[in-house]
């Protein structure tokens, strides 16, 4: 064998970042997949994201660093990054995919070696560089880029046993997955805030009419209101399918 695959797990990405078409295929058949070191590789992922915006050189930097937000950060890293794998992972089955959501999670995470040591060496390059010296910054992201787009459409080839033109038609339709699985998400949030708006404002309206009582008190008497509405839906909703089932009985007697 022409290179030693009995090798620590944190040196697979590396292996495989140098063996594009060979490394996922070799990694499969080792079985070395391991969830701890991609897990790392995501964490990296969104720390590199947070030094990239705080630490890149002023000449290069293009975002607001006196206020800084996190949330974007936050969504443009760890929660992508959940959603491909989540989204993959939903439609492979319909693609006839051989794939694991522990697959998918460790070959995404490994694609992403290559453009996050690009970050880094950008992050350098800002603080050395010249403005007029901007396309070695350039050309370092879109080599990093295009050889982690290459390592995850070998990764997703590899791991789902398609053909190279089946993996980036699949690999199309997981992004629109996951504009839908986004989409979904933004609705659900939306819908717990003004639920909880909605619960808080009845709280602060009982607070004001009954002032006279503690607030633990309150939130009690609140807690058994709800429980005893809970409990008369049920009791209509059993009622309802008893009433039901005597009318299908009668039905069948007839």
């Amino acid at each position: 064998m022409r290179f030693n695959l009995d090798m620590p797990a944190w040196k697979w990405p590396f292996y495989i970042m140098a063996h594009p078409f060979e490394g996922f295929e070799d990694l499969r058949w080792k079985k070395a997949y391991n969830m701890k070191v991609s897990i790392v590789i995501v964490a990296l992922f969104f720390i590199i994201s947070v030094c990239e915006q705080l630490m890149t050189g002023f000449l290069f930097n293009t975002h607001y660093v006196k206020i800084f937000n996190i949330v974007p950060i936050v969504i443009q890293t760890i929660v992508l990054f959940i959603t491909w794998v989540i989204g993959n992972w939903a439609l492979c089955t319909l693609f006839d995919g051989e794939g694991t959501m522990k697959n998918i999670c460790v070959n995404t995470a490994y694609a992403l070696v290559p453009m996050l040591i690009g970050k880094v060496i950008n992050i350098v390059l800002s603080n050395c560089l010249l403005r007029t010296e901007s396309a070695f910054i350039t050309f370092v992201t879109y080599l990093s880029i295009v050889w982690s787009v290459i390592l995850l459409i070998s990764g997703m080839k590899t791991v789902h046993q398609y053909t190279i033109p089946k993996t980036l038609v699949f690999m199309f339709i997981t992004i629109f997955a996951m504009v839908v699985i986004i989409i979904l998400l933004v609705l659900l949030v939306s819908l717990f805030q003004q639920v909880y708006v909605f619960v808080y404002s009845i709280y602060t309206e009982l607070l004001y009419r009954f002032s006279n009582l503690e607030p633990t008190t309150l939130i009690l008497i609140f807690i058994g209101g709800i429980i005893l509405i809970a409990a008369a839906v049920i009791a209509a909703y059993t009622a309802f399918e008893k009433y039901q089932l005597k009318k299908e009985m009668k039905k069948l007697k007839s």
